[in-house]
């Protein structure tokens, strides 16, 4: 559905007064008048005054028949980035209503990204943050997309491309969200002809050639339903209107068929009085033609979640091509037009109530599901995950319908009720059958979620989960462990210098010192600064070491404790007495599994949050990849003192022999070390292959093994084997 540009004021007057007849039409002329003056002398890429793209965008807010402090916001959504009035001077003149819409719509191109991409992404943000205001600022900015789509050809092919792909991945599919379907199907087309030039040039030639044989055989067709309507006695419209072009393409990429395989072009729309003559509608076309199985859908008694419903049916038509209809009232095609828009009209923000409540409920989710996400590409990934979705509707046990994703699990599904049934979800019953976590839903499963109090989150559930809410949720949960986790850390690292300075645990943790130890390292509260210390970012004697007064100034080893950590994945906690950090033994730190160092070695400590330090060997890859990182490695060095067993994979290839294992255990045993783990396998070639895990107590240690290995008559070779070998 391609809206006419407008050309004059007038024009775009009298269309708002024919929905409206009360509109404050001066305030529309005044906005013009200003939109004007401040666009004066400014041209757009096609060569026309810049004027007529306000004035445009306008004209497509007239189609959706919003209120006038819409219109006049269409008529100024540019004036704040591309000119000099301010939002003061909006309010001033048209009020605080405009002056917000007009500010919701602006782009924030001020502000220097480091990237297209990370513009793009808060700018998309601030759009859809805003609808947690007023979703006209969404309907505007759909408006403006649609005619820069419109006027695309006037710029350079790279920009093309470039706005056509964001169109494609953002705006269209948030169109469709939002129910206004023409505006998601033209987006679509114009995308096609820019990102897909030869293929939409091809697709347009071939329906061209078919044009007329189509339009005979769907005008039989709709004869055929017309005259059996009058018969039954059965109210009903009937048109016929060609699949735009991008859905046509999509058809054959998805069947991998060619255009000639694809049937149903068009899609026959009847409009009757009410739903049981839909119903009515339904089955008799369907006595006149075979539906196709599994081509009837019903979106009247489960409506999509963007207001959109209707019967679908596909059939067996005249010389045995699909047909699909659709059935629906005319309340019903208006809200199909319009979406959200169609409950928007002539309404106050936030005032929608009774019936219209519901119409909003997707919006609220969608804009507190993201609200919370800072990273811009994390947003912007989830985002599209909820935009570019089909659904699948369930049944609750009480009979609610709810709606997810294709591909959601069980799980998805609890979250979607609500956090706490998710966070303790153990598994599912659908249609009477228990089912694990992960199960995939479909349409008429009936569900019921089951649960357990001692159920919590597990990492795991991030790879199978389908929806961005489940998705944040779990995280979340993580993030509140992880700061737990880190000020339970951070206390007890504390407690240990505390007792090692010989000062007094409970006063010193209760101490005004901390308070203000907290204040000079920018915490807001004592719990804040204990966190940095479990999480590594602030080494225990530096805060403890105040307490001593001491004078002199911090080594430099001490300041390189001082460091911020970037966030990683928390784990288990170890502690390795063999290793020393800065002359102090008392720090919580673990052995690289990696690498797997033993005393001999020359290590580096790398600072990880919530595990302290890992420790890997010098040359080991692992940390070769991370030195890109300074802040976070530190020099660190063995214990002599302490004599710990330290576990290596030793690798030995032998010709396969009755008693070589006997001898080689037993050489490792007169060394002195121990093993834990051995496996044995054969090859065709006659050899065979130990690996062992073998304790040992330094490199000295371990060479002498491999060396007693080696004197074992039959073994080819013995080696010490790592991660990355």
């Amino acid at each position: 559905m391609n809206v006419a540009h407008l050309t004059d004021i007038e024009q775009l007057m009298e269309q708002v007064v024919a929905y409206h007849p009360e509109a404050d039409t001066s305030m529309i002329r005044r906005a013009y008048e200003y939109s004007v003056k401040a666009h004066e002398g400014q041209v757009r890429q096609t060569g026309e005054p810049y004027v007529q793209h306000p004035l445009a965008v306008a004209g497509i807010l007239t189609f959706l028949k919003l209120d006038v402090p819409a219109i006049v916001a269409g008529l100024l959504h540019d004036t704040l980035e591309d000119t000099v009035a301010t939002q003061e001077e909006l309010e001033q003149e048209f009020g605080v209503d405009v002056a917000r819409l007009v500010d919701g719509v602006t782009k924030i191109g001020q502000i220097p990204f480091q990237s297209y991409e990370e513009k793009q992404a808060e700018n998309f943000r601030k759009m859809v943050l805003s609808m947690a205001d007023d979703i006209r600022v969404v309907f505007i900015k759909l408006a403006d997309r649609l005619h820069n789509m419109q006027t695309l050809e006037a710029l350079s092919d790279e920009k093309r491309k470039k706005i056509s792909q964001e169109t494609k991945e953002i705006y269209a599919p948030l169109a469709s969200r939002l129910g206004m379907s023409w505006i998601k199907q033209e987006l679509e087309d114009l995308c096609f002809q820019y990102l897909q030039p030869e293929a939409c040039s091809l697709l347009k030639l071939r329906l061209a050639k078919r044009d007329d044989e189509r339009q005979a055989y769907i005008q039989s067709l709709i004869q055929t339903a017309q005259n059996a309507l009058a018969e039954a006695d059965l109210p009903g419209q009937i048109d016929g209107r060609p699949k735009h072009l991008f859905s046509i393409y999509q058809k054959m990429e998805r069947r991998s068929v060619s255009f000639d395989e694809i049937y149903d072009l068009t899609a026959i729309r009847i409009v009757t009085d009410s739903k049981m003559h839909c119903y009515a509608v339904l089955g008799l076309i369907h006595s006149i033609w075979p539906p196709v199985p599994g081509r009837v859908k019903d979106y009247v008694a489960t409506p999509r979640s963007n207001l959109y419903q209707s019967l679908h049916t596909t059939v067996v038509g005249p010389q045995g091509e699909y047909v699909e209809f659709q059935i629906r009232t005319a309340e019903m095609h208006r809200i199909n037009e319009y979406g959200v828009a169609a409950h928007w009209l002539y309404k106050e923000p936030r005032k929608a109530g009774g019936g219209d409540e519901k119409v909003f409920s997707w919006l609220r989710q969608f804009v507190e599901w993201h609200k919370d996400l800072s990273d811009n590409r994390q947003f912007m990934d989830s985002v599209k995950l909820d935009l570019f979705h089909d659904v699948v509707f369930v049944f609750t046990p009480k009979g609610e319908v709810r709606e997810v994703p294709v591909g959601s699990t069980a799980l998805d599904l609890a979250y979607a009720i609500h956090t706490e049934i998710g966070d303790h979800c153990v598994g599912a019953k659908i249609n009477g059958k228990l089912v694990p976590l992960r199960h995939q839903l479909h349409s008429g499963d009936m569900v019921a979620i089951l649960t357990s109090p001692s159920q919590v989150p597990d990492r795991g559930w991030l790879k199978f989960v389908r929806t961005s809410k489940a998705k944040t949720k779990i995280k979340h949960w993580f993030k509140v462990e992880e700061q737990k986790r880190a000020l339970e850390l951070g206390r007890r690292l504390l407690e240990q210098e505390f007792r090692r300075q010989h000062l007094p645990v409970a006063q010193s943790l209760q101490s005004e010192r901390l308070v203000s130890m907290a204040t000079v390292k920018g915490c807001e509260t004592v719990d804040e600064l204990i966190r940095m210390v479990g999480f590594g970012r602030l080494a225990p004697d530096q805060i403890v070491g105040s307490f001593k007064e001491e004078t002199e100034k911090p080594t430099a080893v001490a300041a390189t404790r001082e460091m911020v950590i970037s966030s990683s994945k928390s784990s288990g906690l170890f502690h390795d007495g063999a290793v020393k950090f800065g002359g102090i033994k008392d720090v919580l730190m673990q052995l690289s599994k990696c690498c797997k160092p033993v005393p001999g070695e020359s290590i580096r400590g790398y600072i990880t949050r919530g595990r302290g330090l890992t420790i890997h060997a010098v040359d080991c890859p692992n940390l070769q990849s991370l030195e890109w990182d300074q802040n976070r490695l530190v020099e660190v060095e063995w214990d002599t003192d302490v004599e710990g067993p330290h576990s290596v994979d030793v690798s030995v290839l032998t010709l396969d022999r009755p008693g070589v294992l006997a001898k080689v255990s037993s050489g490792i045993s007169q060394c002195k070390a121990n093993i834990t783990k051995a496996e044995i396998s054969t090859r065709e070639d006659k050899k065979a292959v130990l690996d062992f895990v073998i304790e040992v107590k330094n490199t000295a240690h371990l060479e002498m093994i491999i060396q007693e290995i080696q004197r074992v008559d039959g073994i080819l070779s013995a080696r010490r084997v790592r991660g990355w070998s």
